[in-house]
């Protein structure tokens, strides 16, 4: 057990972000970090406006939820705008003391002694849970690891706003009982610069120690029910399907191989609307590439659709992706990118920002792409996939430099020295 040699007590880390459910990339890093938490020996309790963590240990709060009603008005009547009303602003106190009331209710009832907020201090969809966060923290000072994981002035839309008041006093807040962590170098940078907050670079991980496990029984149909024939590339788009993803130049490259394949995408538009989806469609066609969009049949969890189709991981369509395609113009970090070198695949990359600082010094091997496709991208990879040697030494390299930089043996190492600097109990 975790054993605080000061006070004797097993300590609780309450983990509170907006939603802590489904296979977003906050969702999914704070179920890694609690893995890592509970392996050396806290018990892990959660705050969270949507949850899918055991009952026992889940305190659900709707207006914790950024798409809460009460929650979604006041992000309208704040940001694209340049003024907001006085009854604007009573609504914010309203909200965030009565979230503040609940967080406090959270940590008497589950004995909390560190507060991880993940991205609820970085990202202001719900702004009274940040301001309700921030004057807890400050009236109890109560140990903090801050995991952000973006943060506003990164997104446009956030910029034109009438709460610069609460921007500058709570994402994040400079307060000295919390402990920033950051999953990126340039993060690091920005926060220092804009806030004269220091911060420590955590970049996200798997469990490189535990490769996967072989395709089961349940997967051998994964090809056909993707509506993919035995002799076409399966080609694998593990994102959701949004501009920054650059889905153009996967269909562009599929296009030019020259080979009968499918493009699969795997998630699907989410809260950023379908137009882009439509130009996705609209540009695979006028391509003439066979594009699929199977968001409706993959989920976090094996299961059935309403009309009694079989429902797959994303883990379980990996195994059987010939590449993987990653062209994104900006990612915070690159969790799809971890997955692919996971899984043993190879991948197409467009160099974003923090993979040209962060990732690829690391030394991993990839077909690059440098904002459009050329003729050497398209001829790499079909050298990659007709040469099973030179992929396997490619995916296997991939591996072993991912297994020394981001497995959760590294995830372990940075949260022991951040517990070991705010409550001295990391055992």
């Amino acid at each position: 057990m975790g054993i605080c040699s000061h006070c004797g007590k097993v300590h609780n880390v309450g983990i509170v972000a907006t939603r802590l459910a489904g296979t977003d990339g906050v969702s999914l890093e704070a179920e890694k970090w609690a893995q890592v938490f509970e392996t050396a020996g806290f018990n892990c309790f959660y705050f969270a406006g949507e949850l899918d963590t055991p009952e026992a240990h889940s305190y659900l709060i709707p207006e914790a939820h950024f798409r809460h009603p009460d929650i979604l008005d006041i992000y309208q009547h704040c940001f694209g705008v340049q003024k907001r009303s006085i009854q604007v602003t009573e609504k914010i106190h309203r909200t965030t003391q009565w979230l503040k009331e609940q967080l406090y209710r959270f940590i008497e009832k589950f004995d909390i002694q560190l507060l991880v907020p993940e991205n609820a201090l970085a990202i202001p969809l719900n702004l009274p849970l940040g301001i309700a966060l921030t004057e807890l923290i400050s009236e109890t000072a109560i140990p903090t690891i801050a995991h952000h994981h973006d943060f506003f002035w990164e997104r446009q839309h956030f910029l034109t706003n009438a709460v610069w008041e609460y921007l500058n006093m709570a994402f994040p807040p400079h307060l000295p009982s919390i402990r920033h962590v950051v999953i990126n170098s340039s993060a690091d940078n920005q926060l220092g610069l804009r806030t004269g907050i220091s911060a420590t670079v955590v970049p996200n991980v798997m469990d490189f120690d535990h490769p996967p496990a072989p395709p089961d029984a349940y997967t051998l149909d994964v090809r056909e029910n993707l509506g993919i024939e035995e002799d076409s590339l399966l080609v694998l788009q593990p994102t959701r399907v949004v501009k920054r993803k650059g889905i153009e130049h996967a269909v562009e490259l599929v296009r030019r191989l020259g080979r009968k394949a499918t493009l699969v995408i795997s998630h699907a538009s989410g809260d950023e609307g379908h137009d882009y989806e439509q130009r996705v469609r609209e540009y695979s066609r006028m391509m003439g590439v066979e594009t699929r969009f199977v968001s409706q049949i993959i989920n976090e969890k094996r299961g059935q659709t309403e009309d009694g189709r079989k429902i797959y991981t994303l883990e379980d369509i990996y195994p059987y992706a010939d590449l993987v395609t990653y062209p994104s113009d900006f990612e915070g970090f690159g969790n799809a990118f971890l997955e692919a070198v996971y899984f043993r695949k190879p991948i197409v990359v467009n160099i974003y920002s923090i993979y040209q600082v962060d990732i690829q010094p690391k030394g991993f091997e990839v077909i690059q792409l440098d904002g459009y496709v050329t003729e050497e991208a398209v001829q790499k990879t079909l050298q990659v996939l007709d040469d099973p040697a030179l992929r396997q030494q490619m995916v296997d390299r991939n591996f072993e430099i991912a297994r020394r930089c981001y497995s959760y043996q590294v995830l372990k190492r940075r949260l022991g020295g951040l517990i070991q600097d705010s409550i001295a109990c990391w055992v």
